[in-house]
């Protein structure tokens, strides 16, 4: 096992009727300035219970944050911090309004002339941030629970990851029942990302870390579970939207990841899809993974073995012939949730190939993977291979 720190800082109150609790979470004299995305927190109810449970505190609230949040919009969050003096910010959101409001909390306080450095440097250069909260509605990122997020500049087209020890939430509120409303899309999208969060720390090479492996599979095969599930139960299902919401903080709020290597290289793949094409994260990363699993199959052979047997009970065959039927089902899984896995699916053809290569390559990932292996030519390799 490598050598690793671990520290999470952030509290997490989980389960029904838990926005209450923002009462006791909340400091008493915090100004707060909640952020949301679109309409839903207000349709839903949530921002309403949401306000009601910061009593008398001063409180107002920017929305307009979008699915793959912009640095442009978050820069207008920024200037509304800084002229009415809120001192406390609160998410209400998925994934996209929590890693807008880490970033916006740390330009705040950044000292230099463009926020925008935060995410050149990757976080390296915060010093500071505004202490923040969140209430969440989407599980899928499991940005809830640990330090880091994306941003999207839109005007450069680059989309870029940043953490940061300044960054964690102070708490989230994590509610099953406030997944009821989500649409199956969504729905499928949360699975899809914690699924291929755990992935990434996992199917990597092995360092003897039997403890994150098994925690690792275990998320793998509650998500096998529950996934199908979620999308044709007629009703919302209390336990398995818990099962969800759990799994997908847990995927990444740095547990399964401590001591043993990460990969990354299909998220940061996936993040120039998005930055080009716009196409839903978690989509991208089923479009990436199956055929980057396929290239470094030779690399991760232990872990692809180890992985069929164990998530997916593929016991016979010869080794090529198990490692094959593992990507497969892998593949198979997110087409059952609906999910395209191939550029094709999303109307792509091979000349995005290049431009998405080139984005790598302007953004400096150019040597991707644990082994530091992926280079631009292996990506090009990979994304024909998914086309």
């Amino acid at each position: 096992m490598l050598n690793f720190d671990f520290h999470n800082p952030t509290h997490i109150a989980f389960g029904q009727g838990r926005i209450a609790d923002l009462d006791k979470l909340v400091p008493a004299a915090a100004k707060v300035l909640i952020l949301v995305g679109g309409a839903s927190a207000e349709k839903t109810g949530t921002l309403a219970e949401v306000r009601a449970a910061l009593g008398e505190r001063q409180h107002a609230t920017f929305s307009g944050i979008e699915p793959n949040p912009s640095y442009e919009t978050s820069m207008k969050a920024v200037a509304q911090i800084r002229e009415g003096g809120f001192d406390f910010l609160l998410a209400v959101g998925g994934g996209s309004v929590i890693d807008a409001v880490k970033f916006i909390a740390a330009a705040v306080r950044f000292e230099g002339d463009d926020p925008w450095a935060i995410l050149e440097k990757h976080g390296r250069n915060v010093k500071g941030a505004l202490p923040f909260g969140a209430v969440l509605t989407l599980p899928a990122t499991g940005s809830e629970m640990n330090n880091g997020g994306v941003i999207t500049h839109r005007a450069k087209g680059a989309k870029l990851a940043f953490g940061s020890v300044h960054t964690y939430p102070v708490f989230s509120v994590l509610d099953p029942t406030k997944t009821y409303t989500l649409p199956p899309q969504q729905l499928a999208n949360g699975v899809v990302d914690a699924f291929v969060h755990t992935v990434e720390q996992y199917l990597t090479y092995p360092v003897n870390a039997p403890v994150q492996d098994r925690f690792a599979e275990g998320i793998l095969q509650t998500l096998i579970e529950i996934g199908p599930r979620l999308l044709t139960a007629p009703e919302p299902v209390y336990e398995d939207r818990a099962n969800l919401m759990w799994a997908a903080t847990m995927a990444l709020n740095g547990l399964i990841g401590a001591g043993v290597p990460q990969d990354w290289a299909t998220h940061m793949i996936g993040h120039e899809l998005t930055a080009l094409h716009g196409i839903d994260h978690a989509r991208t990363l089923a479009i990436v993974l199956p055929a980057l699993l396929n290239e470094r199959r030779v690399a991760k052979r232990a872990k692809l073995l180890q992985y069929g047997e164990r998530v997916w009970g593929i016991t016979t065959g010869t080794d090529d012939e198990r490692i094959t039927a593992a990507i497969e089902r892998t593949r198979e899984f997110f087409e059952s949730m609906g999910i395209a896995t191939r550029l094709s699916g999303y109307g792509l053809g091979g000349d995005t190939v290049g431009a998405v290569v080139a984005q790598l390559e302007a953004h400096g990932m150019v040597t991707l993977g644990e082994q530091r292996e992926i280079t631009p030519a292996v990506s090009r390799r990979i994304l024909e291979a998914a086309l």
